[in-house]
């Protein structure tokens, strides 16, 4: 064979099969069957239906997570995914407030919502996804912003969601973050939407307002637009705070004074008590307005009241000074963001529940130092501090219930209540001392139980009220958990820090922090007790208890 003849190309015939020049990992190998062409694509994926799986017919419409396969019987279903003791049948009746119907929906796994597919006709057109998800934001932005609970403002979201046909939402609720997703079918692409809480205040009014919103939009005969509720949730936002200036100045110092009453003191403790508390409201809302932070607004606020003890125990004024700071701490402890940072902690939202309780702290510090400040100088000048001297509190029954609905009513008033509450939670309030006294005068049971049996009898009352009127809870519960307030406990503890008996001052702080973790306690123990004797439709076992036993 020439030269030439080795350069000249091969047949098939001549190259063979095995010819390593030609042959590549592309090539097929001999002996595996190769399809003809346009039988299969050579490209398929995970997506791809095995061969020997039975396909739905062509006509069959497309199922989703709530819909059964084509290919499942209900007498040959199997045992192995049905519990021992059954699946609870789930049944929302109509006639008890959405906030119940919600939460049963919010403790249910996704899986297990009775949120049927929907098949929307070819003439109807839903709302805007996101225009629903930006309303449902706002308004849980407003009842975040307004004191309530984590879970409530889940359950109120959930409901607006679902008034505009959004079944299958998922609310998300932190301190300061509120986000929603939404996923229309399991083969669409999921909506999501966040919103930041800036601004935080205290206007149960508003409060009251957007309950009354979400209750008319889940409402199944009555139908509000977007725009309707836009200019609704607008009215709200552009609406002045029920009382002018001057009145939650004066309640601010009634409210002192009333304290003061329910520690022994007489009318003289009253009038210097009500002044210094109305001095610090003053201040506090001057170092508001230059914008300094809340932790300074306690420390700035705490100051006076303290100073006026302080000075008529220097000019030998014959009254419990004592009796005035205690009154003037009443006024500053912050009741209302401990409640709701406990509640939130005994439901689940563990990490918004922290961040309440470290807000709580750090007002809590800011007042420790604006009272050790004015007690610190007190020493230093000479004035003798005996917190022996208020601890001899007379029992006097008509006196201590009158002061203590005088407490809860401008507490109610601070809050920015509606008119229409202020009746209910100032006879709550009443009522929550008497029983404090029946238990611990009375009846020498230690006060933190007392305190804890008191606080659940608000809750308790709070919660029937609440969903009697279909609204809020903490209208008839904050203001009445009032006198509760371990003012004494804390101002005996600071006393005894200033005059350096730490030992003895951390004691009464440890006393104080179990009174208020009992009042805390007690109102969410009562709220769930209420719950116990309302037709509340949900399954028999609570499915979300689960979330805390570690599985």
């Amino acid at each position: 064979m020439t030269e030439a003849e080795d350069r000249k190309p091969q047949s098939d015939e001549s190259r063979g099969s095995y010819d390593p020049e030609v042959t590549s990992e592309f090539a097929v190998p001999e002996g595996l069957a190769v399809p003809r062409a346009g039988s299969e694509s050579e490209t398929t994926s995970e997506f791809a239906v095995p061969k020997g799986l039975d396909v739905p017919p062509a006509g069959e419409p497309e199922g989703s997570a709530f819909t059964p396969p084509h290919t499942y019987r209900a007498r040959g279903a199997p045992a192995a995914f049905t519990p021992a003791d059954g699946i609870a049948v789930v049944s929302l009746t109509k006639d008890v407030p959405w906030q119940d119907r919600m939460r049963t929906m919010l403790r249910m796994p996704v899986a297990e919502r009775p949120a049927p597919e929907r098949v929307a006709k070819a003439e109807e057109v839903g709302p805007a996804v996101p225009r629903v998800l930006d309303l449902t934001l706002r308004i849980g932005e407003l009842l975040l912003a307004g004191g309530e609970g984590a879970e409530d403002v889940e359950a109120a979201m959930f409901a607006v969601c679902r008034s505009y046909g959004l079944d299958r939402c998922e609310p998300n609720v932190t301190f300061t973050l509120l986000s929603i997703s939404y996923q229309p079918s399991l083969v669409e692409d999921p909506v999501t939407a966040s919103r930041t809480v800036r601004r935080r205040g205290t206007d149960y009014t508003r409060l009251a307002a957007v309950f009354r919103l979400v209750d008319d939009l889940s409402d199944p005969v009555t139908h509000f637009s977007l725009e309707e509720a836009y200019r609704r949730l607008a009215e709200m936002r552009r609406n002045r705070h029920p009382y002018p200036t001057w009145v939650l100045t004066s309640a601010s110092g009634l409210l002192a004074g009333a304290a003061s009453v329910l520690v022994g003191g007489d009318l003289v403790v009253f009038v210097a008590a009500a002044l210094g508390a109305m001095l610090g409201d003053r201040l506090a809302w001057l170092c508001a307005g230059r914008g300094l932070p809340e932790f300074y607004q306690f420390l700035v606020a705490a100051m006076p009241p303290a100073a006026i003890g302080v000075a008529l125990t220097l000019a030998d004024v014959d009254v419990k000074a004592s009796a005035v700071i205690t009154g003037g701490l009443f006024a500053l402890l912050p009741g209302r963001a401990l409640v709701a940072g406990v509640q939130d902690g005994l439901t689940g939202f563990y990490i918004t529940a922290a961040a309440r309780l470290l807000e709580v702290m750090y007002f809590f510090v800011g007042i420790v130092v604006g009272v050790l400040v004015m007690l610190y100088l007190g020493v230093q000048l000479g004035a003798h501090l005996n917190p022996d001297a208020a601890l001899g509190i007379t029992e006097r029954p008509l006196w201590q219930i009158g002061a203590s609905m005088l407490l809860s009513l401008t507490f109610a008033v601070l809050l920015q209540q509606e008119r229409s509450t202020v009746l209910a939670v100032t006879l709550n309030g009443g009522v929550a001392w008497s029983v404090y006294g029946a238990m611990h005068y009375a009846g020498d049971i230690s006060p933190v139980a007392s305190t804890a049996v008191a606080a659940g009898v608000v809750g308790l009352f709070g919660q029937l009220l609440s969903r009697y009127r279909f609204a809020s809870a903490l209208p008839y519960t904050t203001a009445a958990i009032g006198p509760l307030l371990p003012g004494s406990a804390t101002y005996f503890g600071l006393l005894a820090i200033a005059q350096n008996e730490v030992d003895e001052g951390l004691v009464s702080l440890t006393k104080a922090a179990a009174l208020a973790m009992a009042i805390a306690i007690g109102v969410n123990l009562g709220s769930e007790v209420s719950r116990l004797f309302l037709r509340v439709g949900s399954a028999e076992k609570r499915r979300a208890a689960k979330r805390t036993r570690g599985f």
